[in-house]
């Protein structure tokens, strides 16, 4: 790892955390700011009502702070990454898409937010982008505070340099095969606010 791209891996300070805060909120996103994974997890488990339909995106962080393994192995939600997981690919891609396709609710994270409050997020296949911009009834994104960075420049940098070869090299010991850059999405802001929740983690969590 080079010095350039070792600085993508350092926490913010708590001067940064708070003006990212009130950025995000000029752009009618719910910025909320918590310390640790635990922090987060409480953070999401509170936005989360018994027997909701929740979805997630393939995530680090969400692994790192817990809330997968709480989803995946409790009954108190509708987890439609349950269903997922029992359902054939090749006779049933039709219904794997349209169950995935709007959930109620949404968690996932994001590959690295600029100081002006833009949330850019890479994906191979874009499955999560539909609910991620657009299709979801609330979006709860939880984000390390090492994923802040000065300009959407840099953030690309951050997803090409910094991101994509940690998340190929994960793809290829677990599949053995590549992953690539397909799709980046911009969050710029939210049209109306209460959609997207943003809980900013002081340590690092995710990549």
């Amino acid at each position: 790892m080079s010095t350039e791209t070792a600085a993508f891996s350092v926490p913010a300070s708590a001067g940064a955390l708070e003006a990212l805060a009130a950025r995000l909120r000029e752009r009618n996103f719910e910025p909320v700011i918590v310390d640790d994974a635990a922090g987060a997890l409480a953070a999401v488990m509170e936005r989360v009502p018994d027997g909701a339909e929740v979805h997630s995106a393939k995530s680090k962080t969400l692994e790192d702070i817990g809330v997968f393994k709480v989803f995946m192995e409790s009954d108190r939600h509708d987890f439609l990454r349950k269903k997922l997981f029992k359902m054939d690919r090749n006779t049933q891609a039709r219904e794997m898409r349209k169950l995935v396709a709007a959930p109620d609710i949404m968690l996932g994270s994001v590959n690295a937010v600029t100081e002006a409050g833009q949330l850019l997020e890479a994906s191979a296949s874009g499955s999560q982008m539909g609910p991620y911009s657009a299709s979801s009834g609330k979006l709860i994104l939880v984000v390390g505070s090492q994923k802040i960075v000065p300009s959407l420049d840099a953030a690309l940098q951050r997803i090409k340099e910094y991101v994509m070869p940690y998340e190929n090299a994960r793809l290829r010991e677990q599949m053995g095969i590549d992953t690539m850059l397909a799709r980046v999405l911009i969050l710029e802001r939210d049209f109306m606010p209460g959609h997207t929740t943003v809980i900013l983690v002081r340590e690092p969590v995710g990549r």
